[in-house]
């Protein structure tokens, strides 16, 4: 919860838990196949790599276009740039914060795409992204594409769960998805996500495309951070923690210590 229409502060939640070892299982393969990987929520001991992803949404879940009217107008939406009018200094400084974490990028194709084409334009020296976005390794999830422009580019192709699974037990720190909604919510109903950054917006849309709304099991997250800047946007780091889980409310007493 918080306490202040403006918290200045990037407040951490409570202790970490303890790191914890579970058993994915991916129903959905084609293949059939279970994934066994330890999953360490809170944990910086282990090597693998971890996944974050990071989102843009508006109140009610949209997460098209947020960053120009004509960035994305897939399905007749017309309402893009909403998070434009809401961007501040406290949020660029956290986003350039969370770069810093990035041994690499992982996109969906038409993300990829987008930026090959944007970011190498951006060639301001002052500008926080620029640089890292361009020289980060990039890692492309397509089975149309066979080689990538925006170096340095490797292409994931083959079936996305079991590529990215692979990709993630390789040492290192994180491997961001920026953008890439499909593929986002894909690995988060797989359990391959371990940090999950939502930068909301007070803005209600009513039309547009919205977050993790694809199928599978629901997922449970633990609020670990959480600030308000002051342009009003919402900026939550959630970590992971398996299947979310379900209860029958049977009154305040319970939850009254």
């Amino acid at each position: 919860m918080f306490t202040n229409a403006v918290d200045s502060a990037w407040r951490p939640a409570d202790p970490a838990p303890v790191a914890m070892t579970a058993t994915i299982t991916l129903a959905d393969h084609p293949e059939g196949t279970d994934y066994r990987m330890a999953v360490r929520h809170g944990s910086a001991t282990g090597s693998a790599m971890r996944i974050a992803l990071t989102a843009f949404t508006t109140l009610d879940g949209v997460s098209q276009g947020p960053g120009s009217p004509d960035e994305d107008t897939s399905g007749g939406f017309g309402r893009g740039g909403w998070l434009v009018p809401h961007m501040d200094g406290t949020f660029v400084r956290r986003a350039s914060e969370w770069l810093d974490l990035a041994d690499g990028l992982l996109l969906g194709r038409r993300t990829y795409e987008a930026f090959a084409r944007d970011w190498p334009a951006i060639t301001d020296p002052a500008d926080p992204f620029a640089e890292r976005m361009n020289t980060l390794p990039k890692y492309v999830v397509s089975n149309t594409l066979t080689e990538g422009a925006w170096h340095p580019t490797t292409v994931l192709r083959g079936d996305p769960v079991r590529t990215v699974a692979e990709l993630r037990a390789r040492p290192g720190r994180e491997i961001q998805v920026h953008g890439s909604a499909r593929l986002g919510d894909a690995l988060l109903a797989a359990g391959l996500v371990d940090t999950l950054r939502l930068v909301v917006a007070p803005t209600v849309l009513r039309a547009g495309r919205r977050l993790m709304s694809g199928p599978g099991a629901p997922s449970g997250l633990r609020l670990v951070r959480h600030e308000a800047t002051p342009n009003g946007l919402l900026l939550m780091e959630y970590e992971t923690t398996g299947q979310a889980s379900q209860g029958t409310y049977e009154g305040v007493t319970a939850f009254v210590r």
